[in-house]
């Protein structure tokens, strides 16, 4: 099967299903000279046990250290020579391996993300070498709180569910990790039907399917799938002293997932609460209070669920006084509607930062691989701007009435505070 669609700007997305099931998805930029390419596996850490935890990531990491034909050092040289570079991440959804070089140079970058995704040799030496670069990974995260309470708040928040745990693992699962099981869940999940190649920039489609046809062919059928997302409990505080001086605060309720309809007017909350120097959260806690230095809420969305989130740091003093005007703010979210000058602001935001987002060829391939991963289809800048432009304050206050509910605030915190305090601080 293939689809064209020449766009506005005139790029031009395509997409090619393979006779394995494999998807090749493009969208040519004639504007530029680079490509970026990448390889998605749909498999993240909410596909593993509590006994896995972490190999998802593993997985990533050992890819690279060797194939049948290629050492580690290969590997990296061999794309970074023609001045491109070469890289990998682990989500809790998915796994991308990617690549970005100049136009002429793609066949290198498929014959190489090809071979390590392929056919990496996972070798007993290099796992015990990598296991010891993943542990020291974790101990930088659990050292950072900035970064570790995200991990904190995610198993507040989803308790003992796959998504509640560690992307990396935890240093006694990645240790303990056999060869065996690295095998084994890669058999399980890095099947045709579940990965997609995605290329955006100047990328000739035609080329890009020869060679996925020529290179790509991993086991027949689709990976596992996760569990569905489910919370163990409605609302939860964790407490984590830590003996840090600062405290840092990630509260949070559920949003909604990815293909839901209301996915724009959530991030349009976000934006309007906590999104850059001029919103809401940012001038009542920092330049109003003084209460903390950074302050910020986001929106993240997965394939069945959703999480509104606000991050601060702050003191064990002031964290009362800036969770209770984060309470209030989105309560206010809920009885009065936003007035025209305020809903034209967040559209213009909106609209803006994902316009100058799109000017990336990474940004711009990783959208499109994660909408064909979890929609199957393509949307368009134009088609997501014309949703931005449909906003309805009414819609805003309705989501915020769904979304904004106490008995299901989650909150986890990294550092000094007083559970007390905290709990007054949450009552509307």
């Amino acid at each position: 099967m293939s689809v064209k669609r020449v766009l506005s700007d005139g790029s031009i997305y395509r997409k090619t299903i393979l006779s394995n099931g494999l998807r090749v998805v493009t969208e040519k930029i004639p504007s530029v000279r680079s490509i970026s390419l990448g390889v998605w596996v749909d498999v993240g850490a909410r596909n593993e046990s509590a006994s896995e935890n972490g190999v998802t990531h593993m997985i990533e990491h050992m890819l690279f250290k060797g194939t049948k034909k290629r050492t580690a050092q290969q590997i990296a040289s061999e794309i970074e020579n023609l001045g491109g570079s070469l890289n990998a991440f682990t989500s809790r959804e998915n796994t991308c391996y990617l690549a970005r070089v100049m136009y002429e140079h793609l066949d290198t970058a498929v014959d190489v993300l090809a071979d390590l995704s392929q056919n990496a040799t996972l070798t007993p030496a290099n796992l015990a070498k990598e296991k010891k670069v993943i542990c020291e990974e974790i101990k930088e995260s659990l050292e950072n709180p900035s970064d570790h309470v995200y991990d904190l708040f995610a198993k507040a928040y989803w308790g003992n569910h796959p998504l509640g745990q560690p992307i990396l693992g935890s240093i006694k699962t990645v240790s303990g990790m056999p060869r065996t099981r690295l095998v084994s869940y890669m058999k399980r999940n890095y099947k045709n039907r579940s990965v997609v190649i995605a290329a955006s920039g100047a990328v000739s489609h035609e080329k890009l399917v020869r060679l996925a046809k020529e290179k790509f062919d991993f086991a027949d059928g689709t990976a596992e799938s996760g569990l569905a997302a489910k919370r163990s409990k409605d609302r939860t505080i964790s407490l984590n002293p830590d003996g840090i001086n600062q405290t840092h605060i990630c509260i949070g309720f559920p949003g909604v997932k990815y293909a839901d309809n209301e996915r724009t007017p959530a991030l349009a909350i976000a934006t309007y609460l906590g999104g850059g120097m001029s919103s809401v959260l940012f001038q009542k806690i920092r330049e109003e209070k003084g209460l903390a230095y950074s302050v910020y809420t986001y929106h993240d969305s997965y394939r069945d669920a959703g999480i509104f989130g606000a991050y601060l740091a702050t003191d064990a003093k002031g964290a009362p006084a800036a969770v209770s005007i984060i309470v209030q703010e989105c309560a206010k979210l809920k009885k009065k509607k936003l007035t025209k000058e305020k809903l034209d602001q967040i559209r213009a935001q909106l609209i803006g930062n994902l316009t100058l987002g799109m000017e990336s060829t990474s940004a711009r391939m990783n959208r499109l691989a994660r909408q064909e991963l979890i929609l199957g289809d393509y949307r368009s800048l134009d088609d997501t701007i014309k949703e931005i432009e449909k906003l309805k304050a009414t819609g805003i206050l309705n989501l915020a009435n769904h979304l904004f509910d106490l008995s299901n605030v989650a909150v986890a915190v990294k550092g000094p505070a007083q559970k007390k305090a905290l709990e007054h601080a949450l009552q509307n």
